[in-house]
């Protein structure tokens, strides 16, 4: 018999495995879809690691200001030439089967990460073919550990924070059977691992032992404590389903809701709602080799009519914000250069177009339903370009259709939405470079890309500072997209739930959550 979401949900809640011991506590988490592995960084998709951080963690993680931050280690010292990594590791630090972390395990971890057999998502951002090559990585002691580079990298340590590589997970040893296959994450984190029920849910148990950082909550790093004695990662594909479940108080957490979900809930008693800015943007993305808008004049018209802050609000239901910087609001290189954004001037638009020579030709902006704060942001962007004089129809596409178009360079304007990326580098990257060797680029510029692989060696901060104010200064002067807000993630939360909130990082957090049980 074909079972329902509703059935499944029923089994995963009621089932023998899922009841905990008297007095247990208990936190429920929607999953859209059920995990493709618990093999850290291998095998994955962002519905997993949300699960696989909560089970391992990494030398450095991400703080709340999206810069990395020592985790397992006590610090980092960068060597002058920019070349070499020390990290001296926290003591106290236990694994999920008692053994005490120790520069061995760092080394075993990497090797097997450097293994092209593990399948590790992110073994080409080490080994020379990504922004870097580590030549050589070596333990001079229990606590220490040296990573020598190839070159100076400004992004070495975000690469290994990155949660898509689950944070360059430390693992011991017996995580792996004893023909070598993966067993299971024996990683540091706050929860280890308990049962997989595919397509039903995910099981994780308190770590007693875990050694939490100092002071508060800070991102993926900070305070991590867990609060409960077990978490259950529900998997729940409809999330009315999951809404109806929350409101019934069968689950404690829905991570991600739709905005006008989160519009509907803060009205209601039995739920709160977190909202946070995510590190994703959102915009008009313009083809820059088009006839027409290869005219810069054309270009600045359209960032010129594009009302930002009244657009961002009904599309976002009132709850977002606009930002016309490739930087994300949420960064710590997000700075006053970075709010000035483009100013909405309707006359100052229909004079650009004058000037510009344009005669009503019609332009075809591209959109889809998949994402549906895209396609409304079309929809509104279309009212205003067309109030000043611009002839824009819309055609919706599949979303698959519409990558395709997006990758060939094969359109003149796309309401488009990019996934985030936690450094201002990999976000102005994603969307710079030559279109004759990458055609999905939007802003082929050498001045910009030397300023871009500049900001990829500085380590230092304060400089690079600067150079992500110049990219911002000639950004809003060339217009290569209509930048207009980022993502938005919202979670729901049972009343009786503490302490949740929802992450830039877009993943669920389990610790340092209670459920008032």
């Amino acid at each position: 018999m074909r079972r329902t979401t509703k059935t499944v949900l029923a089994a995963a809640l009621l089932c023998g495995g899922l009841v905990p011991a008297a007095g247990a506590s208990t936190l429920k988490i929607q999953l859209r879809a059920d995990i493709r592995s618990i093999n850290p960084g291998v095998n994955r998709d962002a519905n997993t690691d949300g699960v696989v951080v909560q089970m391992v963690e990494g030398l450095v993680a991400y703080g709340e200001d999206a810069l990395p931050k020592p985790l397992l280690a006590e610090k980092v010292d960068i060597s002058p030439d920019g070349k070499t990594y020390t990290f001296t590791l926290r003591q106290g630090v236990k694994f999920h089967n008692g053994a005490a972390l120790t520069s061995a395990d760092v080394l075993w971890s990497w090797k097997r990460y450097m293994d092209p057999k593990t399948d590790w998502r992110c073994l080409s951002e080490f080994d020379g073919r990504g922004q870097v090559k580590v030549e050589k990585i070596s333990a001079p002691d229990d606590k220490t550990v040296v990573f020598d580079l190839d070159k100076p990298s400004a992004l070495f340590l975000a690469a290994l924070a990155r949660t898509d590589c689950a944070m360059t997970g430390i693992l011991h040893k017996d995580s792996l059977k004893a023909d070598g296959s993966f067993d299971k994450p024996i990683g540091t984190g706050p929860f280890k691992f308990a049962e997989w029920k595919r397509g039903e849910y995910i099981r994780l148990e308190r770590f007693a032992d875990y050694a939490s950082l100092p002071g508060k909550i800070d991102g993926l790093t900070g305070a991590k404590k867990p609060l409960v004695d077990e978490v259950r990662f529900l998997v729940i594909p409809d999330n009315s389903t999951a809404k109806a479940a929350l409101l019934k108080g069968d689950i404690d957490i829905v991570p991600d809701i739709a905005n006008t979900d989160i519009a509907e809930l803060k009205k209601n008693d039995k739920v709160k709602t977190s909202v946070v800015s995510s590190m994703g943007l959102v915009g008009l993305i313009i083809q820059t080799r088009d006839p027409l808008l290869q005219n810069v004049k054309l270009r600045q018209a359209m960032a010129a009519a594009i009302d930002s802050k009244e657009l961002v609000g009904a599309v976002t239901d009132g709850i977002g914000s606009p930002n016309n910087s490739i930087v994300p609001a949420l960064s710590a290189y997000y700075g006053p250069v970075q709010k000035q954004g483009w100013k909405y001037d309707p006359a100052a638009a229909k004079k650009l177009l004058s000037e510009a020579g344009y005669k009503g030709e019609k332009i075809v902006m591209l959109a889809n339903k998949r994402y549906p704060e895209s396609f409304d942001a079309a929809v509104v962007a279309q009212q205003m370009l067309q109030a000043v004089g611009f002839n824009i129809e819309i055609e919706v596409l599949e979303w698959a259709t519409q990558l395709d178009r997006y990758s060939k360079g094969n359109y003149t304007i796309q309401a488009f939405p990019y996934s985030g990326r936690m450094d201002p580098a990999l976000s102005y990257e994603s969307m710079t470079g030559p279109k004759d060797k990458q055609p999905r680029k939007l802003w082929d510029n050498p001045e910009v890309q030397a300023l871009l692989d500049k900001s990829m060696v500085v380590n230092d901060k304060a400089e690079r500072q600067k150079i992500f104010d110049e990219l911002h200064k000639r950004f809003i002067n060339d217009v290569p997209m209509v930048m207009l807000y980022n993502g938005i993630v919202g979670g729901a939360i049972s009343s009786k739930t503490k302490g949740y909130v929802s992450t830039l990082s877009s993943l669920p957090r389990a610790w340092e959550v209670s459920t008032g049980q």
